[in-house]
């Protein structure tokens, strides 16, 4: 079954989805674009790595299925104060510390032929570039080493939530954007900026000056990723997406997904369940 939105489908940003739609998208692009591209050019798929801990992990924030009780725990009160007092136990009490994580973040690296050289590179972000903390850092450190030099840069930003990345056009507002940074335009680039009802928007995939470039349609390939690994069997659109929607663009989805018959419960979709 196809996804029923016309263009990003918010239910696959979910912290629990998004890392196989992030590794497969990358697939779908370099598969695209190889056979277009040679035998100029290559696409490699190349990861990025580095070291995190559990307390900055993709799935913080999101409500736990369960909440356990607070048992131990009894509260004493006089006149004076109303504290929370452990009683005295025998037996040690689990708690959790924050433990290393090894994050790999996949990307896509166009290189000339026979040079090796690195002419374009596509980045699909992920939560971690959206959120302070080390992954941030990194993307941004080597953002700024690609804007610096005359590699084409492709930034594709498929999340509504997080911090976006930095602009000098900071009051442009939208759900998702795509960035093209051609290495001979700087500091001008394009950016596509769209919103949950639009179609993502094709675009031309930056290359050497002269040559042939292939015009990438993300909406499809991201398509093709939700029937690969059949989202449909796995997500529930009576349930609200995550992050939740704005109040309008909820109403938008629900009148949608009832009309398509894939929401039988009629409620406010922008408060989670």
């Amino acid at each position: 079954m196809p996804s029923p939105f016309p263009g990003m489908n918010p239910y696959l940003e979910h912290p629990r989805i998004w890392p196989s739609v992030h590794h497969l998208l990358i697939s779908e692009i370099a598969r695209f674009l190889s056979p277009q591209l040679r035998p100029k050019y290559r696409v490699v798929v190349e990861v990025r790595m580095y070291e995190s801990s559990m307390e900055n992990a993709s799935l913080v924030g999101i409500p736990d299925v369960s909440i356990q009780g607070s048992s131990g725990v009894i509260n004493r009160n006089n006149s004076n104060v109303n504290l929370a007092v452990a009683e005295p136990v025998t037996k040690p009490i689990k708690v959790k510390i924050p433990t290393p994580e090894i994050i790999r973040e996949g990307y896509l690296e166009v290189r000339e032929v026979g040079t090796e050289n690195v002419v374009t590179i596509i980045e699909i972000l992920s939560p971690t570039n959206k959120r302070r903390g080390k992954g941030r850092q990194i993307y941004e450190e080597k953002r700024q080493e690609i804007l610096g030099s005359q590699t084409h840069l492709l930034e594709i930003d498929l999340l509504r939530n997080g911090e976006k990345m930095p602009f000098f056009d900071t009051d442009i507002e939208s759900h998702y954007r795509i960035l093209i940074c051609r290495g001979d335009r700087r500091p001008y680039a394009d950016l596509y900026a769209f919103n949950i009802q639009d179609v993502i928007p094709s675009f031309s995939l930056p290359l050497r000056a002269g040559d042939n470039e292939p015009i990438l349609n993300l909406q499809t390939l991201l398509n093709e990723v939700y029937e690969i690994s059949a989202y449909d069997l796995v997500i529930d659109y009576n349930q609200a997406p995550f992050p939740p929607l704005s109040e309008a663009d909820a109403a938008w989805a629900n009148e949608m997904l009832q009309t398509k018959g894939l929401r039988t419960i009629a409620h406010s979709p922008e408060i989670p369940n």
